[in-house]
């Protein structure tokens, strides 16, 4: 495995530890049934990464056999220059209005636990 693959996927490690941790905290003690979680495209990381490490982190846990769901939030911006609200990929984009680079990020940053069902 390449060591940038071994590293992402040890950020992905960790974040997914943090998520189960989070979700039992507020769990009280109940089996978590679903998990909904909000990821950004431009929050770093990486959903099918996410989504592969949570069955080994939830094992033994108030989450194990849980659903997971990730919701992608895309990347959106608003240009100061023209105002105009557009896609973006990454931040070092250009507003596809006016070429500008002066973006104010709205959204795509996102990493949160959204919802836990619980029985």
């Amino acid at each position: 495995m390449p060591l940038l693959d071994t590293v992402v996927s040890m950020h992905e490690l960790a974040i997914t530890q943090n998520i189960v941790e989070i979700c039992e905290s507020h769990a009280a003690g109940r089996q978590v049934r679903l998990v909904r979680v909000e990821i950004g495209d431009l929050s770093g990381v990486v959903p099918d990464a996410v989504e592969f490490c949570f069955e080994a982190c939830s094992r033994d846990t108030l989450l194990q056999g849980a659903r997971l769901v990730i919701e992608r939030i895309p990347a959106r911006a608003r240009c100061r220059t023209c105002a105009a609200q557009v896609a973006i990929r990454s931040y070092h984009d250009a507003c596809a209005a006016c070429g500008g680079y002066q973006l104010e990020i709205l959204s795509g940053e996102e990493l949160q636990v959204k919802q836990l069902e619980v029985h």
